[in-house]
């Protein structure tokens, strides 16, 4: 399970499975091998949904959104 965070203000914002974290990071950029946050845009999450991303990551990114546009995220393994 891989625990998902606001990296602003570091609130909880859901658990991934392992298959639905790979999905996520198959479909966003790391920027090395130890980074373990992401950006994300209305525009990725839609895309994300249209290519299949499972509801419930979608329901943890829109949350991260909440009623802006972008948001960064950061992940832990539990």
């Amino acid at each position: 399970m891989v625990q998902i965070f606001d990296n602003q203000t570091g609130a909880p914002l859901g658990t991934l499975t392992d298959e639905q974290f790979d999905f996520l990071a198959d479909h966003l950029e790391e920027e090395s091998d130890e980074d373990q946050d992401y950006y994300l845009n209305r525009t990725t999450v839609d895309t994300l949904e249209s290519e299949g991303a499972a509801p419930e990551l979608i329901a943890i990114l829109r949350r991260a959104l909440g009623a802006g546009d972008e948001a960064e995220i950061r992940w832990s393994r539990s």
